[in-house]
């Protein structure tokens, strides 16, 4: 029986362009299969902010951050913390990304017309000793452009393949099934689903119309995470993190569901680290929603105030934008799944960012005009919107009115005006010194030390009750499902493993699906700016390993 492709790549998001890419530029012939919609290519980076992670780039070296490939994997290893004996390829897979970002990452992107905000930026702070989690330098670039900005030269170069009549692209269809017809895995069917004219994101039909069987000499499988499957998010919640949300918002689609992970384990695929995830505790909900539950992430700069449900600040080193599956863990073991931020607008304009490629209209387009009218705005246009019409924002002068519009979103009013008042009061005392025994003012005097949290990221110590920085601002966060951190079993040639650790025959996998590679590259946390470049990474290595292995 004649093959109708030398690889079928299953999922046409930056993983599946990168594995396609590279499979076109080896003259290979590919079906790329993606059940969504075509105008849909680039899935979920498409609405990333385009954070990618770099060790000792350019614009880490002009702004005078002294990074090494030693202080990267330290920062990896200290984060990850691997400790299970499937961990093997992880780590393997964590010791070569770091090569990667150290060394010609930078370089083949730019190669490719991707190109870099100058001012980079420093997430997951980790706050603990030298060899523990996070990041000692900052290393989180955003790509100009975001997201669409990463994926153009991907989507470019599968389109290319496609006039050359090397790549076939067959969006609507489902694939339900793996199995072999000689002695590896070489035949994919499903369903094909009738044709959907919805926007990116929106929920496409799932009336079937047809099924699908296609043959090839190797498979590649990067259909992502569970990240919109709350039940699967939750069936696979982790004891070490408490109680599973009752209630969450999505950071993804629901069409990102798992049922892939299922399909490929059914076909003899080892899938491990089920219970190593990555939610984010400073969701919102958009206003103006694409997807069902559509939460925005806010990347928070360190002075607001982080309360539990009850009005107690969260504890040290829980400070905004330091540890995000810490301050999870601590917040499912309070019994409430929702935390508060309180600050004043002075702080909000100056260290709020939203999360996603729509968020940030000036860096996604490319408008340096853009750039610098958001830089001199009091609060940039996005966040407005948040304050003016989100669900979870409550704006006010007075704290007494502050606290009744808190307690007027939750169930039960928890929160004392009194208490809140000694509180906030307590570390507004703190800002008449230059000296501190408050480890969160210490932590925003110590960020403003950077240039790049100074000029947009860290607003100067003030009080947060002083009238002229009002009004007031409360916010409601919400537990946001994003990523899956563990996946299907990969060796170093992104080769997908059985249970017993042989290799299963013709079938190969990246991107979230693979847990970024290896199966879980990040352990139990991530760095931030690696779940892109793990697609990056881990979909090059798949496609340049198939197209040596398929005849």
């Amino acid at each position: 029986m004649a093959y109708d492709a030398d690889v079928i790549v299953i999922g046409a998001g930056l993983a599946g362009l990168a594995a396609t890419a590279e499979l076109v530029d080896a003259g290979r012939r590919v079906i790329l299969v993606d059940q969504e919609p075509e105008h849909a290519i680039g899935g979920q980076a498409h609405w990333s902010f385009g954070g990618l992670f770099f060790v000792d780039s350019p614009e880490q070296r002009r702004m005078r951050i002294k990074d090494s490939h030693a202080l990267a994997l330290q920062d990896w290893m200290g984060t990850a913390a691997f400790d299970r004996p499937e961990d093997h390829w992880p780590r393997k897979w964590a010791e070569a990304y770091v090569d990667f970002a150290a060394g010609e990452k930078r370089s083949w992107l730019h190669g490719q017309g991707v190109r870099f905000f100058p001012v980079v930026g420093w997430a997951e702070r980790g706050g603990y000793d030298a060899q523990g989690h996070g990041n000692s330098v900052p290393r989180f670039h955003i790509t100009w452009g975001t997201g669409p900005g990463l994926l153009e030269p991907f989507v470019r170069r599968v389109r290319a393949g496609v006039a050359r009549g090397l790549v076939q692209l067959r969006f609507r269809h489902r694939v339900t099934g793996l199995s072999r017809s000689a002695g590896s895995v070489d035949t994919v069917t499903g369903e094909v689903l009738e044709p959907s004219a919805v926007a990116r994101g929106e929920a496409s039909s799932r009336v079937v119309t047809g099924d699908f069987e296609f043959r090839a000499q190797a498979v590649i499988v990067t259909s992502g995470g569970i990240g919109g499957n709350h039940d699967l998010v939750r069936a696979n919640w982790p004891e070490r993190l408490g109680t599973p949300p009752q209630r969450m918002i999505s950071g993804v689609p629901a069409h990102v569901d798992g049922k892939m992970l299922g399909i490929a384990e059914d076909a003899g695929a080892h899938l491990i680290n089920r219970d190593r995830m990555w939610h984010y505790t400073e969701g919102i909900q958009n206003w103006n929603p694409i997807w069902d539950r559509h939460g925005i992430r806010i990347l928070p700069g360190p002075s607001s105030l982080w309360l539990d449900a009850r009005g107690d600040r969260l504890p040290v080193p829980l400070f905004p934008g330091f540890d995000t599956l810490g301050t999870l863990e601590h917040i499912m073991k309070t019994g409430h799944d929702y935390t508060w931020f309180v600050l004043n607008q002075r702080i909000i304009g100056k260290e709020f960012t939203l999360s996603g490629s729509e968020q940030n209209p000036d860096l996604t387009g490319k408008s340096v005009r853009g750039v610098i009218d958001r830089a001199r705005s009091e609060v940039p246009g996005p966040v407005k919107a948040f304050m003016d019409h989100g669900v979870d924002f409550v704006v006010e002068r007075e704290l007494g009115a502050l606290v009744r519009g808190m307690n007027a979103l939750t169930d039960k009013p928890l929160i004392d005006e009194d208490t809140l008042h000694r509180t906030i009061a307590a570390r507004d005392r703190e800002i008449a010194n230059p000296f501190t025994k408050d480890l969160q003012v210490m932590a925003a005097r110590g960020a403003r030390k950077f240039l790049g949290d100074r000029l947009i990221r860290a607003a100067a110590p003030h009080r947060i009750l002083d009238p002229k920085a009002g009004p007031l601002v409360a916010v409601r966060l919400n537990i946001l499902t994003r990523k899956t951190l563990g996946g299907l079993e990969t060796d170093l040639s992104s080769r997908v493993l059985t249970e017993g650790g042989r290799p299963l025959p013709g079938v190969y996998a990246a991107g979230e699906a693979a847990g970024f590679g290896g199966g879980g590259v990040h352990g139990y946390r991530s760095l931030e700016g690696t779940f892109l470049g793990g697609c990056l990474f881990s979909g090059r290595t798949a496609g340049r390993a198939a197209a040596r292995a398929v005849k």
